[in-house]
């Protein structure tokens, strides 16, 4: 539910009948956008800068209005001429975060950094307020300390509020302070059609290549189609899954016929993929666990694509394909949680600058990506973008590949494009992070994103000594070093078993503060070293391929959970409560390997994990429904 006020801005000059009208037509839009009531305060001393009757404390009283009721509180002018829609998208912010009507202004003074909004040092704006903002339940604190100071959003923003930027895009808003510029916003926002406009506002503005020109370019209408079928974003979802699926055992069946089917499917299964968050953007039908569920449908999709390739592969005779298969999974895993931590990272420097990332070779990156991400359109950015290798192209090489060549060929490429990307956004992430100078793990439950188990908990970790990131990164070290060794074919117990002194190192500094420049780096270090000990036992055991791979799945979805939770707003009730973590699962997946029980440690496990993570997922999705 919203709380809705109306101020009135300084210096408008409005006749009382077009103001009382205007009034009007603004509170009917903020009821549409879901507000349970309209307050209308003459002004609001933050907001307009004349004297508010009754005292500042007016505004005061509203937040804590607000804030008991467990309400968010929109806030907006009462000359504001706009379409309803931006209103309505202020209101439902997905994530239930704090966000801000703006527009582009190059004599402004803010500016937008990730789709936040930040405030500029002189000169560098690009931004200016539009008036309307809305402040989430848990920002409310923020905006009671802020409400008596004269600039109500530079005192917010100075006071740690990093609000989602909202701009009109193609739909059209103005603040209006005469008739004459009341009748041209008026004529403005006429001459837009506004489902039109929303509809191409519900894709991504700097989306990636491909699905840039090879999918949005038509996707709206699939968007459109679907909203008058009533189809929800989690339908259409659903619907992504069956293409990917049935596309991973056209891969399967590997016959020329069925792989060009199977690359058909995967496109379309991609196309939907979009689909879905376009649908939800378009009708504001948001829920707790939709962006949770599209990030996990995302990458089982993905993953069960490379298992159908590589069992083609294998039912056609070419080697080698599970080893790519798993080296594929573990790539974009660790570089999936590496991209998750950078974002908070960039995020909480966004909020709180240094001095000192204003200069450097990392600031230099900072402002040379700026600048490229500026030029929309040009060389340099698609460069930049297709140079990480994102999804869509990832799915796009697999698509085209697997139907002309074969499954082994498209997990090769994948493998070799992912370690391409993964080593250009390592290092200018990392000499951008040494810039930033501003720690994120510590923002957040440390153990519980580093995925310890009750050994580290419990006994490990009281021990508070050691470096996490050099400790985590000697782990996976350890990790790749024995696959090596292994891959060679000298298989040796000893090194095996010293798994253990790498647990205890690496356990050892979890309870101190994370607080390095580089400490983002330990949740995919760790990551790493557990996929590469998986690898080692099914290696030492041996464990056939596919029953490998099957466990990396499982725990690559128990580790999406964590992030998904937290890029996306989804509760986290019980997700933090890891089967083992990861020090027991290695410790006893190493010990059964050491005993003879290779195939039967990792399957058992494997079950387990994907079991914990299945009635912790479902008992989540039934409490969000009932809240």
């Amino acid at each position: 539910m919203t709380l809705a006020l109306l101020y009135s801005p300084a210096g408008s000059s409005l006749p009382p009948a077009d103001a009382a009208d205007l009034t009007g037509e603004l509170e009917q839009a903020l009821r549409a956008a879901g507000a349970s009531s309209v307050v209308h305060l003459a002004a609001v001393p933050a907001l307009s800068g004349a004297p508010a009757p009754g005292g500042p404390g007016r505004l005061h009283d509203l937040v804590r209005q607000a804030r008991d009721a467990g309400e968010q509180l929109l806030i907006c002018p009462d000359n504001l001429v706009a379409h309803p829609s931006l209103l309505w998208t202020l209101a439902t912010e997905p994530a239930g975060r704090s966000s801000v009507l703006v527009m582009a202004d190059p004599s402004g003074d803010l500016k937008e950094d990730r789709g936040r909004i930040v405030p500029a040092t002189p000169g560098s704006g690009t931004t200016r307020f539009l008036g309307a903002l809305c402040i989430a339940p848990a920002d409310l604190p923020i905006l009671d300390r802020a409400a008596d100071r004269p600039d109500l959003l530079g005192a917010l923003l100075e006071d740690g509020l990093v609000p989602i930027a909202v701009r009109p895009r193609t739909l059209r808003a103005h603040q209006v302070r005469t008739p004459a510029e009341l009748a041209a916003a008026r004529a403005s926002v006429a001459a837009v059609d506004e489902d039109r406009a929303r509809l191409r506002l519900a894709v991504k503005e700097q989306d990636d290549f491909f699905t840039t020109y090879a999918v949005s370019s038509w996707s709206p209408l699939v968007t459109k189609a679907a909203a008058r079928l009533g189809l929800t974003p989690t339908a259409v979802t659903g619907l992504s899954v069956l293409f990917a699926g049935a596309a991973a055992l056209a891969f399967w069946q590997a016959s020329r016929p069925l792989m060009i089917l199977g690359g058909i499917l995967l496109y379309l299964g991609f196309v939907l993929d979009c689909v879905d968050g376009q649908l939800a953007r378009y009708t504001r039908n948001f829920d707790a666990f939709g962006g949770w569920l599209d990030t996990m449908a995302d990458r089982a999709k993905e993953y069960a694509v490379y298992a159908g390739l590589a069992v083609g592969a294998e039912r056609a005779g070419l080697p080698y394909a599970w080893p790519l298969a798993i080296t594929a999974i573990v790539l974009q895993t660790a570089r999936h949680m590496t991209d998750t931590w950078y974002g908070a990272l960039h995020d909480e420097a966004a909020a709180r600058p240094v001095a000192q990332a204003a200069a450097g070779v990392g600031a230099r990156l900072t402002a040379a990506s700026v600048k490229a991400q500026s030029q929309r359109g040009s060389l340099i950015y698609w460069a930049k973008k297709i140079v990480v290798f994102p999804i869509g192209e990832r799915w796009a090489l697999m698509a085209v590949l697997a139907a002309f060549t074969n499954g082994r060929i498209a997990l090769a490429a994948v493998v070799g494009f992912g370690l391409l990307a993964a080593a250009y956004t390592l290092a200018l992430r990392s000499l951008r992070a040494l810039s930033m100078r501003v720690p994120v793990m510590h923002t957040v439950d440390t153990m519980r994103h580093r995925d310890d188990g009750p050994l580290v908990r419990s006994l490990l970790s009281r021990a508070a000594v050691g470096h996490p990131l050099p400790s985590a990164a000697a782990f996976a070290v350890y990790g790749l070093s024995t696959v090596t060794v292994f891959l060679t074919g000298d298989v040796r117990a000893w090194l095996l078993a010293l798994v253990a002194v790498f647990v205890v190192l690496a356990g050892l500094p979890a309870r101190s503060r994370h607080g390095g420049a580089l400490d983002w780096l330990v949740p995919a270090a760790l990551r790493a070293a557990e996929y590469l000990v998986v690898v080692a036992v099914g290696l030492y055991g041996p464990v056939p391929p596919a029953v490998v791979f099957l466990l990396l799945f499982t725990l690559a979805l128990r580790h999406y959970d964590l992030t998904a939770r937290m890029e996306k707003g989804a509760p986290a009730t019980a997700a933090g409560g890891a089967i083992l973590g990861w020090d027991g699962r290695v410790l006893l997946l190493s010990l059964a390997a050491l005993l003879g029980f290779a195939t039967a440690g990792v399957a058992i496990l494997a079950a387990l994990v994907a079991a914990a993570f299945s009635l912790t997922a479902v008992r989540d999705w039934r409490a969000s429904r009932t809240r």
